[in-house]
C-alpha cells in the first residue's frame, strides 16, 4: 500500500514538473514570437519611412525649382527657406507624420573653400576661417589644424598643424584626409576638436563638393562676422536687420566696404546647394533623413547628390 501511495505521490509530482516546464516552454516561446512580430514591424515601419522621407524629396525639388523660375535672389523670406509643418501620413498601410525644414548651405563657412583650385591653401579663405572661429569663441588654431587635414602634403603648418606623424600615433591610429571632405563629420577627428567645440561650430560650417560663394541673404551671423576683420558683432547683427525684408537690395554696395579683397569674388545673393532634413514618424519608429541637393543655375535641375540617415 505505502509502495502505492509513493509511486502515486512520484507520479503526480512528476505530471506537475512536465506541467511547469511545458508552461515555460509555452511562455517562452510566446514571448520570442511576440518579440519576433515587434522586430518585424519595426524593421518595415522603418523601411516605409524611409521611402516616405525620400520621396518628400520630389515635392522639395519643386519648390526650389519655382523657385528659381520666379525670383533672382535666396532669401530667408522665401517659401523654401519655411518649416516644413507636419503633415499626415494616412495611407491604407501605414500612419504617421512628416515635417521638416530646408536649409541654405551656402549660408554656411564652406570648408573646402580652404583648396583653391590647384589644391593649395588659399589664405583668405583661411583667415576667414580663423574670423569664423574668434567669433564663435574656439580656438582659431583649429583653423590651421584643418588645413593640414585637407591639403595634400604632410608638412605641419606653423605654428598650427597636425599632419600624419600625429594622428598615426593615436588609439586607434588613422591618417588625414589630403583632400576636400564630403561631411563636416570628419571635423570631429581633427586634433582639439571635441564635443562642444564641434556642436558650437557645426551650424555655421558645410563640406560642399567645390569651392563656392557665401549667400549674404541667408548666412549665419558669425559667418558675416568672418567676412571682414572690422565687422563685429552689432555690425553683423545690423547687417541681418538690413536684409530682413527680402534680402539686400545692393549687396555688392552694401559689402564693398567692409569685405576683405581677397574675398570679394566669394560672396552672392544666390545659392546652389540646400539641404533637406526630413522627419518621418510612424508608430514608436522615427527617423531623420538629410539630403544635400544640388540646383543647377542654368537649368531646372535640382539633383541629389549625398543622402545620409540620423546624422547631419
Amino acid at each position: 500500500m505505502r509502495r502505492s501511495l509513493t509511486t502515486r505521490g512520484v507520479a503526480l509530482i512528476t505530471a506537475m514538473l512536465i506541467t511547469a516546464l511545458a508552461g515555460t516552454v509555452a511562455a517562452s516561446l510566446s514571448w520570442d514570437n511576440a518579440l519576433d512580430v515587434r522586430r518585424t514591424m519595426v524593421m518595415l515601419y522603418r523601411d516605409q519611412a524611409i521611402q516616405v522621407a525620400v520621396g518628400s524629396e520630389g515635392w522639395v525639388r519643386t519648390i526650389l525649382r519655382d523657385d528659381q523660375a520666379s525670383s533672382t535672389s535666396d532669401h530667408l523670406g522665401e517659401i523654401w527657406a519655411t518649416e516644413i509643418p507636419a503633415l499626415p501620413i494616412d495611407a491604407e498601410a501605414v500612419q504617421g507624420e512628416i515635417y521638416g525644414q530646408i536649409q541654405d548651405l551656402q549660408g554656411r563657412f564652406n570648408i573646402n573653400n580652404l583648396l583653391d583650385a590647384n589644391g593649395e591653401i588659399d589664405e583668405p579663405s583661411l583667415e576667414q576661417y580663423e574670423r569664423l572661429l574668434a567669433a564663435l569663441a574656439l580656438d582659431i588654431r583649429l583653423a590651421g589644424i584643418t588645413a593640414d587635414w585637407l591639403d595634400a602634403d604632410q608638412t605641419e603648418r606653423i605654428p598650427d598643424g597636425a599632419e600624419d606623424p600625429l594622428y598615426s600615433g593615436l588609439t586607434p591610429s588613422y591618417r588625414t584626409a589630403n583632400q576636400r571632405i564630403t561631411t563636416i563629420t570628419e571635423l570631429a577627428a581633427l586634433d582639439g576638436m571635441d564635443r562642444a567645440s564641434f556642436e558650437i561650430l557645426s551650424p555655421h560650417v558645410t563640406a560642399l563638393p567645390e569651392r563656392t560663394p557665401v549667400n549674404v541673404n541667408t548666412a549665419t551671423l558669425p559667418v558675416l562676422q568672418s567676412l571682414g576683420t572690422n565687422i563685429s558683432e552689432s555690425d553683423a547683427e545690423g547687417l541681418i536687420a538690413l536684409r530682413e525684408d527680402g534680402g539686400f537690395v545692393d549687396y555688392a554696395g552694401v559689402f564693398a566696404p567692409i569685405i576683405e579683397p581677397g574675398l570679394q569674388n566669394w560672396i552672392s545673393e544666390t545659392s546652389s546647394y540646400f539641404q533637406l532634413k526630413a522627419v518621418v514618424q510612424i508608430d514608436t519608429v522615427r527617423i531623420s533623413l538629410f539630403t544635400v541637393l544640388h540646383r543647377d543655375q542654368n537649368s531646372p535641375d535640382v539633383t541629389p547628390i549625398l543622402r545620409s540617415l540620423g546624422t547631419i
